[in-house]
């Protein structure tokens, strides 16, 4: 979709150690518009989906995967679009677009096992240490994470705060004034293991994490969360519709 939308398409290929040392056969795909440019913004989410639904309620359920609608697919959705209106207006500056892979595929909570560190974001890891394009660096970068359930709400990613806070200030101050602060609410959220972590910490680039948080819930993320209910119907056009407006707001008054 990305090369059908305009974009040169990079794709990634790895084998990551998971948290078992299974060996998962990895692709990252990177979509870049206007790739001569150097001034350029990272557009991010992950494609996987979480092989474990390890936090259903219903225990047999441990062992199975996710639909990941929201959990995965919703970011790409939204990116997917943006694509699609990039290769329409073509924006000021470069825009790479990188679906990273294996990113929910942390130790859960059945594992028995040694406990690792860093289980989580195998393909944003592999990629801040191999660029798809040597020495790459971007302004800043924005991660869609779970960004299409009903009556989902935006908080201040505590990370993407500290590390990344103008940009954090820029992306809710649009969505306010686009109409959108129902979604985006001007409040700390908590600190989030996630793609922006690994792309600020091995690329040194800032990077706003654009994540579902319930402070309601004992999770944060939801009740629906890792388990086999992330499904079409938890999703609503609306939210979509607030996440990828704003984004497109954003991207065309970069210059």
């Amino acid at each position: 979709k990305l090369e059908e939308f305009g974009a040169k398409v990079y794709n990634q290929h790895a084998d990551l150690v998971a948290y078992d040392n299974t060996i998962l056969k990895a692709r990252n795909v990177i979509g870049a518009y206007n790739p001569e440019s150097k001034r350029r913004v990272l557009l991010c989410a992950h494609w996987d989906s979480r092989p474990y639904a390890d936090q259903d309620a219903d225990k047999t359920k441990h062992h199975s995967p996710i639909l990941g609608v929201n959990d995965g697919a919703s970011g790409v959705g939204v990116l997917l679009e943006v694509a699609r209106q990039l290769q329409q207006q073509a924006p000021a500056i470069g825009i790479d677009i990188i679906f990273f892979d294996a990113e929910d595929y942390g130790i859960p909570y059945f594992y028995q096992g040694a406990y690792k560190n860093d289980t989580w974001c195998l393909g944003s890891q592999y990629w801040g240490r191999v660029p798809h394009v040597d020495g790459y660096n971007a302004r800043y970068g924005i991660l869609l994470d779970m960004v299409g359930g009903k009556n989902a709400t935006f908080y201040k990613e505590q990370f993407s705060q500290r590390t990344a806070g103008k940009y954090v200030n820029k992306i809710w101050n649009t969505a306010h004034r686009l109409g959108f602060g129902n979604f985006f609410p001007k409040e700390k959220g908590t600190e989030v293991t996630d793609d922006h972590m690994y792309v600020y910490n091995l690329r040194q680039i800032p990077c706003v994490d654009i994540i579902n948080y319930d402070p309601n819930c004992d999770t944060g993320f939801g009740d629906f969360w890792h388990t086999i209910d992330d499904t079409m119907d938890i999703i609503d056009k609306g939210t979509l519709n607030a996440v990828g407006q704003t984004l497109l707001e954003v991207i065309y008054n970069e210059k």
